[in-house]
This record gives C-alpha cells, structure tokens and sequence, in this order.
C-alpha cells in the first residue's frame, strides 16, 4: 500500500497535541511534588505550645507554599525510574528542600545578599527578625538529617546512611557552603569562565547532583551504574545557573518575586557577562540537548526528566 503523506492541518494538530502531552506531564509533575512537600512539611512542623513557637512558625513560613520544588521532583523523578515507593521519595526530596530552603534564608540575610524579596513576598528576616532567620535556617539543616536517618525514609540502614553522606557533602566546604564563598570572594576578584564554572558547579549544582544522586540511591542502583544520571545532573546543574544569570540580566523582578539585577549592580562576574547573553543562552540549550541525552536508555520513562531539563532553561523565575 502505497505511503500518504499527512495533510497539514493533521500535523499541525499532532504537534499541537504533543507540545501540550509533554507540557502536562511536567505541569502535573510541579502540581503533585508541591502539593506533596507542603503536606510533608506541614506534618515534619508542628507549632509547640512554648516559646518556641515563633521558631516553627519561621520555619513554615519559609518551607511551606513557596518554591517551584525543583530538587524534589528531581528526587522523586529520578526514583521513579527505579520503582521506589513514592513515601520514601517525597521525604528524601523534602530533606533536600529543607537544606535548599535555609540556604535562601542565609543568604538573603544583610550580612550575605541582603534581600527584601524571596517568592513574592518579604524574606524571613524582614517578616520575623534576623536572630529568628538564622537560628529557622540552622533548624531546617538539622531537620534535613534528621529526617534522612529517620526508619520511615528508608527500613535500609545502608540505604539511609548512603542518602545522608550525599546531602551532606553536597552542602558543606566541597559544595554549595564552598560555591557561597567562592561567590563572596568574587567581590574582590574577576573570575574567568574556568572559575565561574566551577563556583556554579559547587554553590547551585551540588544540590541539584544531590538530588538525582538521592534518587538513584532509593533504587539502589550501584555506584557505577549512576553515571549517566551524574552526566545528566551535572549538565542541568549548569544550565540552571546560566538560567539564573540570564533572569538577573533581563528577567521580570514582578514574575521572578525577587530582585534582579544585582550582579550588574555588584560588577560580578557571570555566564552572561563572560559569554553574552546570546552566547549564554546557547550553551544552555546545548547543556540540556546534552542532559537530555543521557537518558536515553531509560526511554519513555524519563519524559519528566527530560521537561525538567528544558524547563530549566525556559523558565521565566
């Protein structure tokens, strides 16, 4: 039987519906993670009866109802394809939330990037009190481990104490601690791409590595069968902070619900800077096109992957 070739308004139809399948997927992968971290930290932060109370309401004003919850998905994304059970996944990634979460308290402290704006609205500091945001940032830290060394995250011990070193490094001296003071440090000094490249690596990419990391640690997967998924990690991790630098530069303050421009203000160095904004935004694609590949064997499986990575470099905040 002879081939007929699709009439156009057939194709434009399919593509239509293909860009909105994949859209959904990645839409209803943000939906159900964030409805999920919320319910989770609503229960991990009851508010006692004490004088502590204003600590825990610190800590839920900063954990609860804001974010994309990028590195969850990551989490729970990358465990899905080793069929882990859905519990353990939202409570690994919600311990990397945790850690993410009092990094943005920190850091949005006069004493670090001095911010007025986290996610729309006033950052902890200014809503509580600077004392509060720091003593809620060193909480959500703890908490992080304490909920990874709990039996509910994983019966395995091996499996616990192996999801514990992972976010433990990722967030100390040899990742994102590390890459905050390579950032400061940068104040005083011009880095070249080599050096920026390698700040971003430690200070954004750790915890995004971390997460995959975690994912693939529920499923037990042995260390070398995870390189594919550290190719994959380390390419979005990247591509995210060229993201990043390219919103600071020419982004929406009232879409991104922080303020921009900072870098330009401060003479730092930066992808876009180093490469151009046009030059910025073409390595990125290239990363995700990249990361994207790397996932390749798992086939359908890791469509939400592959969204995650494209909406990294298309996100407007």
């Amino acid at each position: 039987m002879a081939s007929q070739e699709v009439p156009p308004r057939l194709m434009r139809a399919i593509e239509v519906n293909l860009v909105e399948s994949t859209e959904s997927v990645l839409a209803n992968g943000f939906s159900r993670i964030q409805a999920e971290v919320d319910d989770a930290f609503d229960a991990f932060l009851p508010v006692p009866e004490d004088t502590r109370a204003r600590l825990v309401e610190a800590m839920r004003y900063a954990a609860i109802g804001g974010g994309k919850r990028v590195r969850p998905l990551l989490v729970a994304a990358t465990a899905d394809l080793f069929g882990v059970d859905r519990h353990a996944a939202v409570r690994a990634g919600c311990a990397v939330e945790s850690i993410h979460v009092y990094s943005l308290i920190h850091d949005d402290l006069p004493c670090m990037d001095d911010d007025d704006l986290r996610h729309g609205k006033p950052t902890l500091h200014k809503a509580f009190d600077e004392a509060t945001a720091v003593l809620a940032g060193d909480s959500l830290h703890a908490l992080a481990f304490e909920i990874l060394s709990d039996h509910a995250t994983s019966s395995d011990p091996f499996t616990r104490s192996e999801l514990i070193a992972t976010l433990a490094g990722a967030s100390g001296m040899n990742g994102m601690a590390g890459g905050q003071m390579m950032d400061i440090a940068a104040d005083e000094q011009e880095y070249d791409l080599h050096s920026i490249t390698r700040l971003q690596q430690l200070k954004t990419g750790a915890l995004l590595a971390a997460s995959v990391e975690m994912g693939a640690v529920l499923g037990k997967v042995p260390v070398e069968g995870r390189a594919h998924l550290r190719a994959y990690a380390r390419d979005i991790g990247l591509a995210f902070q060229i993201a990043d630098d390219l919103l600071d530069h020419e982004g929406d303050e009232s879409k991104a619900g922080k303020a921009l421009r900072k870098d330009d203000e401060q003479g730092k160095q930066t992808f876009v800077t180093l490469m151009g904004p046009d030059g910025a935004r073409d390595q990125a694609r290239a990363l995700v096109e990249q990361a994207v590949g790397h996932l390749s064997q798992h086939g359908k499986e890791a469509a939400l992957l592959s969204e995650l990575a494209r909406f990294i470099v298309e996100r407007d905040r």
